[in-house]
């Protein structure tokens, strides 16, 4: 079971801040969660329909697409972050 945060428009469009999830063997990468979670219905498909513009943090650590999720307690995702 892990943790997923959802930020901003994100959460938004899924319609919640956060879920515990048990994620099928298959979803090893960050990619693979990504393509996972936009399987669970048109909201996920929507937040998550431009995957390499969502960011994503394993245990508040910023991490690319391709970072294994073993042993991840916490797993945020967010769009790109803008400011000044």
């Amino acid at each position: 079971m892990v943790k997923l945060v959802y930020f901003a428009w994100v959460r938004e469009r899924i319609g919640k801040g956060e879920e515990d999830l048990e994620l099928p063997a298959g979803v090893v990468t960050v990619a693979d969660l990504i393509e996972h979670l936009r399987g669970l219905g048109e909201e996920y498909e929507s937040a998550l329909q431009f995957p390499e513009a969502i960011r994503v943090a394993i245990n508040q650590e910023h991490v690319e697409h391709d970072e294994p999720i073993a042993g991840a307690r916490e797993i945020g995702l967010f769009p790109p972050m803008t400011g000044g």
